[in-house]
């Protein structure tokens, strides 16, 4: 292709070269440059690509694409000589030009990481137009609600793809994710992927850092679906502050055809503020369009459920084997985005019968009369959600064994404490992902905040001694909940992930039970 080909639509200034030169690759990881590939010079919390341009033309690059900081100055200018451009370019501006080598061509871009997204799009023949593409964002509930819209869609026939923070699903291929929503790169090479492995349609999660490093720039949503929103990813090399979360989250209904929102939650106004769609709601109030009543728990072998009455667009009766009013939520959001596709009532009720969401308050054992679940529950917001909805199934006692990862904010540690102190009758407190810090330090900042709530705790580092013991404290009519891995199959201690399933280990927790008693 030519460079003027994956240029297309981005704001572009030619300042080397020619719009003809010939590329063979994209790439903003100067690692991965080959011969006669296009390097974009992205600008990130930890590193910076234009550190990199050297490097990236000495492997052969063919093409750097930059973005000029206090750009915006510069290009109220676009009438101006090359010269006077150049004079206003910084110090990290020319050292770009500096590294590039003649018969490189230098690209000044109005803003990069939407280039480089319009690029990723082009570059892979726009696949996302060969695709029914539906987007899923939120604070809670996206996975769920993802893999519920897939589950019923698919009983009707179509052929889905999902891309989420549990993993990527092309047809009968499942990748590991990396991120909620993949870097533009390997999201367009998946739903190219997608689109030639026959699939019609797309549903996938859209985080608030996708939209606000413009991973998803190029794809316009036949369909944006809102679950809620609390206060969340605001630190550093995230949001700045909720404001800046919220806004992101708003973004997407202004890049879709049809917005599918939470009637209910108290951020509706803000979250539509500016929506270039049309609107449909769902919820439990009487304003929604497609409404839940007369909702009731259900327990079932162990495993905690609902059963509502859907009304207003559709009516039916619909049961689904997950717990609380969130799960009728997620149930909601699905069922409005299925009715598009006129999905028999039939096949909706099926599908939701069979859901099952690996890390979602997945039942991972029942035994000698108490269960134990396994959720991604990882910060404050989704523990408190998950401990009051399993109070409320009315568990003799709720044990909640959990910890926190590391290079995460450090305020987060000390509430989710609390919340299990207030919520649970035990806490097992233990180990996550502590990353790069040290485990004992955010074990104990925890407890700080279990001790605030005065409740019962134990501290017992090491997750799969953390379980065993709670195994062994178990009693008849007990809950217990591990949360924080949920889908997560390791744990990463310092930059090194080691081999970590909950479910594993309970399985061979319970072969070792089983040892004992026959010895």
């Amino acid at each position: 292709m030519f460079l003027k080909e994956i240029l297309e639509g981005a704001d572009a200034w030619y300042l080397r070269g020619t719009k003809e030169t010939m590329i063979a690759g994209i790439t903003a990881d100067s690692r991965c440059v080959t011969p006669g590939m296009a390097f974009f010079c992205l600008k990130g919390t930890a590193h910076d690509g234009a550190d990199h341009a050297g490097e990236a033309t000495e492997r052969g690059a063919s093409a750097l694409i930059f973005e000029a900081e206090g750009g915006e100055g510069l290009w109220k200018e676009r009438g101006q000589s090359y010269e006077a451009f150049e004079a206003g370019l910084g110090v990290r501006e020319r050292n770009i030009l500096a590294s590039a080598p003649g018969g490189v061509t230098v690209v000044c871009v109005e803003d990069a990481r939407k280039a480089f997204a319009l690029a990723c799009d082009a570059w892979y023949g726009h696949p996302s137009r060969e695709l029914v593409t539906i987007g899923v964002t939120g604070t809670k509930g996206k996975t769920t609600t993802t893999y519920l819209i897939k589950s019923i869609l698919e009983n009707a026939g179509r052929r889905v793809g999902l891309i989420g923070t549990n993993e990527v699903i092309v047809g009968l291929q499942h990748y590991e994710a990396g991120n909620t929503t993949p870097d533009a790169l390997q999201l367009q090479a998946y739903l190219r992927q997608m689109a030639d492995a026959g699939a019609d349609t797309v549903v996938m999660e859209v985080s608030s850092q996708a939209i606000k490093l413009k991973r998803t720039d190029g794809i316009l949503f036949d369909y944006g679906i809102f679950t809620n929103l609390s206060p969340d990813h605001v630190a550093p090399g995230e949001h700045r502050d909720f404001q800046e979360y919220l806004e992101c989250k708003r973004e997407l209904f202004r890049r879709c055809r049809i917005g599918i929102v939470n009637g209910d939650d108290p951020y509706l106004e803000r979250i539509t503020e500016g929506h270039s769609c049309l609107l449909e709601t769902y919820g439990l109030g009487e304003e929604c369009m497609l409404r839940a009543g007369n909702v009731s728990r259900i327990l079932d072998g162990g495993k905690p459920g609902v059963e509502f009455a859907v009304t207003g667009q559709m009516e039916f009766e619909a049961r689904i084997p997950m717990p609380g009013t969130f799960s009728v939520y997620n149930a909601l959001a699905a069922i409005s985005l299925c009715r598009h596709f006129h999905v028999r009532e039939s096949d909706i009720q099926r599908s939701l019968l069979a859901a099952k969401v690996k890390g979602r308050v997945e039942l991972a054992m029942a035994r000698d009369g108490y269960a134990i679940y396994i959720d991604y529950a990882h910060n404050p917001a989704a523990l408190a959600s998950l401990l009051d909805t399993l109070r409320e199934y009315r568990p003799r006692r709720l044990i909640c064994v959990f910890g926190c990862g590391g290079d995460r904010p450090v305020m987060r540690r000390r509430l989710m404490g609390r919340i299990s102190g207030e919520k649970a009758d035990l806490t097992i407190v233990t180990d996550d992902n502590p990353r790069s810090e040290d485990p004992g330090l955010i074990r104990e900042q925890v407890v700080w905040g279990v001790r605030e709530a005065e409740g019962a705790f134990v501290i017992i580092p090491g997750r799969r001694e953390a379980i065993r013991y709670a195994l062994s404290a178990a009693r008849s009519g007990d809950m217990i909940v591990l949360a924080g891995k949920g889908h997560e199959t390791y744990q990463e201690i310092q930059g090194v992930k080691y081999p970590l399933d909950e479910r594993t280990i309970l399985r061979e927790l319970e072969k070792e039970t089983c040892n004992t008693q026959t010895s």
